[in-house]
């Protein structure tokens, strides 16, 4: 018997659930995020303490932060996290963009006030995060650009019971056990993988 052909997407664009039918392209394999390979990104995963808990991507001098997180069966969490968010930044005005509702504008930071533009996305029991921090939060081609690689972001939410916001667990990708690396076909294991490194 053939391998049965996957199912094509029924949308245009993710980000995509790990369950659904999505483009079959090469990722970095984060666990609970797959991230699309682009040589012009450079991506970290953010930590705190022993967990990692997010990822940054630096592209020319603008970041985009994501992080995924669980979510009730019932409802989304953006509506909620948004109001979170304006709470502490009351500078940032809500508008609509590729992903639906968003919000743009000024936060403090070091060195002074910074752009910024956050973006949710409501999934099956996920919710993901992204927010692009300067020039790339008003900037067309840079924030376009991390637009695109969000689109194309799976998130793998797994089965486990979580707690409502909790973190969807991230690791390295090269933090799988021997036995599955040895059952992987074809991997060349001089070929230079994604290098990740750490933020904390």
């Amino acid at each position: 018997m053939g391998e049965q052909e996957p199912a094509a997407p029924e949308r245009e664009s993710g980000p995509w659930d790990a369950d659904e039918p999505h483009p079959n392209t090469d990722r970095i394999d984060l666990g609970g995020l797959r991230l699309p390979h682009n040589p012009d990104f450079d991506v970290r995963l953010a930590s705190v303490g022993d967990q990692h808990v997010g990822v940054v991507v630096i592209y020319q001098d603008s970041t985009l932060q994501l992080q995924a997180l669980a979510a009730p069966r019932s409802s989304g969490l953006w509506d909620e996290v948004k109001t979170k968010i304006r709470t502490q930044a009351k500078d940032l005005e809500e508008r609509e963009g590729p992903f639906g509702s968003e919000l743009v504008g000024e936060i403090k930071a070091e060195g002074g006030p910074r752009p910024a533009r956050y973006l949710g996305i409501d999934g099956p029991r996920w919710f993901l995060l992204g927010v692009i921090s300067g020039q790339g939060a008003f900037d067309e081609a840079i924030s376009a650009a991390f637009v695109e690689f969000m689109q194309d972001v799976v998130v793998v939410r797994g089965d486990e019971p979580m707690a409502r916001e909790e973190p969807i667990p991230l690791r390295r990708p090269n933090d799988q056990t021997a036995e599955t690396e040895e059952q992987r076909p074809g991997l060349n294991p001089f070929k230079r993988g994604p290098e990740i490194s750490e933020i904390r």
